[in-house]
């Protein structure tokens, strides 16, 4: 005897997911009207720290605070979380005298935190807060408070913190990428902090990867082509620099090349390096990112690629192949 089917409510689950970005998303537009002198100040106080900045939170906002504590970490602000009720239990001790305290709470009147602050004025420390309401206690003790509130949460019940952490977090960010700015943080120094994984790899300098040195295929420009037919064998990268006798780089011979010219010219033992030659090779200055330098190579449809110095001399050669054992590609 089969059940009768069960009735219930129905669900519009797309709708109400599209209800939940609407809501957020307005959130964190509502927040550009907001920036004015108070964010200039929090990020002033901020670059101008001489020790870390602690980000402190508690439940929900605690999360985003080690999010945020992150983020300045990776771009060049030394930053550490604090979780505000362990700080009371210990843990206070990660603030130091040169530190900044950027405190987040939407509420604004979390005990946890607001104890936070009677150390941190102790340590004569900066204090920057990011609250849902700026008239709350913790706005008022901040020396700058920034203001995250929302018109309403995603959750139905408006009890569950959604659009205000995205506003926290989103605010967070702004201050970290503010800084970056400021301190003119660049690929190269995200790549030191970045060693590790995929990222990682793509933001290694060329320097780590290439052949250098005695590895280096480099005749003049009068070499014969007897001589750099043994440069390029010994070398085993099917090219070679041509350089004058200055050591700048002035050409390139591939095996292409070598190639092109038996099928045009039968016997070119005669000709000198400069005969056959490729002018004006590609090339990347020394220090570039391995990712910059397969950039050039998938553009020109090259493998290999000299690595010349500040007066345009070959320091060294990378070829695709660095990149794949490497894990670039």
């Amino acid at each position: 005897m089969s059940r009768p089917a069960r009735s219930g409510p129905v669900f519009d689950d797309l709708a109400s997911a599209r209800r939940v970005l609407d809501i957020e998303a307005r959130a964190v537009a509502a927040l550009t009207g907001r920036l004015g002198p108070d964010f200039v100040r929090a990020v002033e106080m901020l670059a101008s720290c001489e020790g870390k900045v602690v980000v402190a939170g508690l439940g929900k906002s605690g999360l985003i605070s080690r999010k945020i504590a992150a983020t300045l970490a990776s771009t060049g602000t030394p930053a550490l979380f604090l979780h505000a009720a362990e700080g009371l239990h210990g843990d206070v001790g990660m603030l130091a005298r040169g530190d900044c305290l950027l405190a987040v709470s939407n509420s604004g009147v979390t005990s946890e935190l607001l104890a936070l602050l009677a150390p941190a004025r102790r340590f004569d420390i900066a204090v920057v807060a990011v609250t849902g309401d700026p008239d709350s206690p913790l706005a008022r003790a901040a020396d700058v408070a920034l203001d995250a509130s929302v018109a309403e949460e995603a959750c139905p019940l408006g009890l569950t913190p959604t659009a205000s952490t995205t506003a926290a977090l989103a605010l967070g960010d702004a201050l970290a990428i503010a800084l970056l700015e400021r301190r003119g943080f660049d690929s190269n120094d995200f790549g030191a902090l970045h060693p590790a994984g995929s990222l990682g790899r793509r933001l290694r300098r060329v320097d780590e990867l290439m052949h250098a040195g005695d590895g280096v295929p480099v005749v003049r420009e009068s070499t014969s082509m007897d001589a750099v037919l043994r440069e390029m064998s010994e070398k085993r990268l099917g090219v070679t620099a041509v350089v004058d006798e200055g050591g700048v780089l002035r050409g390139a011979i591939t095996d292409g090349d070598l190639r092109r010219a038996v099928q045009a010219r039968g016997d070119f033992r005669a000709l000198v390096a400069s005969e056959l030659m490729t002018r004006s090779p590609k090339t990347v200055p020394a220090g570039a990112l391995a990712e910059r330098a397969l950039g050039e190579m998938e553009k020109h449809s090259i493998t290999s690629l000299f690595i010349v110095d500040a007066e345009g001399r070959p320091c060294g050669i990378l070829h695709l192949h660095d990149l794949l054992r490497a894990g670039v590609v």
